[in-house]
């Protein structure tokens, strides 16, 4: 392995975090087994469509799915039927990186703070919209916490993938969003959206206050990019991929891009990352159930 080229299914739409993850991963992976890694993506259902598609394809290590926490730790508990289980249709190979997440507003929805944000929630309920990746998101899910830590209330508008709802905020169609600060900083930094908070304390934006420090703890969203096959891809193989992957984020050309994407790199073993992915699972079905 690799003997030929290598899909790597990202269940998103371009320009989203998972879609740059896949992408960084990819051309760093070409690089250094000197095959291909093509990166296909397949949107729809919250990552559910690609994922299934990653469940049925040939269990040889040439078709790789690279996945946010939506599709592999909230869509379980979300959906009571889903066309993949996580744990019977997909071998862990590795959490790749977490991302750490930001409320980011255009500047026409007149919130420059995350209490002027929590103030409108509460003054105007369901009047300022925000757009995510779909409903079994964690920018979804996330909101959801923040509302129900804050008493504020807003108006949800699902995407197919967070491109597709970045453009409709860059144009101010929605307000706000909760995403990971990768995929809008350049918007950040060009003063096309304004940051009202972060999940994680970034060199970044070392002048935005986290949750926490804003005086809203016990928020816990996150988004995470791993990567998976399927479940009855051999042993070795799984132990290849992951150790190629591990090797490619520790190469200072590629820990360079993922700063630059405020990715934080993960070098879990296939077992860890199987542990935490349960617990994940766990963390987020007990909110989602006690909506």
């Amino acid at each position: 392995w690799p003997a030929r080229p290598v899909t790597v299914v990202v269940p998103s739409s371009p320009g989203g975090g998972t879609d740059a993850y896949g992408r960084i991963l990819a051309q760093a992976l070409t690089e250094q087994t000197k095959q291909s890694f093509v990166v296909e993506n397949k949107p729809g259902a919250s990552g559910a469509i690609g994922a299934a598609a990653v469940a049925q394809a040939a269990p040889d290590g040439h078709t790789l799915l690279v996945a946010s926490n939506s599709s592999l730790g909230i869509n379980p508990a979300l959906y009571k039927t889903l066309t993949y289980d996580v744990f019977r249709d997909f071998a862990p190979v590795s959490r790749g990186v977490i991302a750490p997440m930001v409320i980011v507003a255009h500047p026409s929805a007149g919130v420059k703070t995350l209490a002027d944000l929590v103030e409108r929630g509460k003054r105007e309920p369901e009047k300022l919209f925000y757009g995510s990746a779909g409903n079994g998101s964690p920018l979804y899910i996330g909101v959801r916490m923040f509302e129900a830590a804050t008493g504020a209330r807003f108006s949800h508008v699902p995407y197919k993938g967070a491109g597709a709802a970045y453009a409709d905020l860059l144009a101010g169609r929605v307000q706000f969003m909760l995403t990971d600060l990768a995929s809008v900083r350049q918007h950040i930094d060009a003063g096309k959206l304004l940051a009202l908070s972060v999940t994680d304390k970034s060199p970044l934006l070392p002048a935005v206050a986290t949750f926490t420090e804003a005086g809203f703890p016990g928020i816990k969203a996150f988004t995470s990019f791993s990567v998976l096959v399927p479940a009855k891809v051999p042993q070795p193989v799984v132990r290849r991929i992951a150790a190629e992957v591990a090797k490619a984020m520790k190469t200072p050309a590629m820990a360079e891009r993922l700063a630059q994407q405020a990715l934080l790199p993960v070098f879990d073993t296939p077992e860890q990352f199987s542990a935490s992915l349960k617990e994940e699972q766990q963390n987020w079905g007990a909110f989602i159930k006690a909506q």
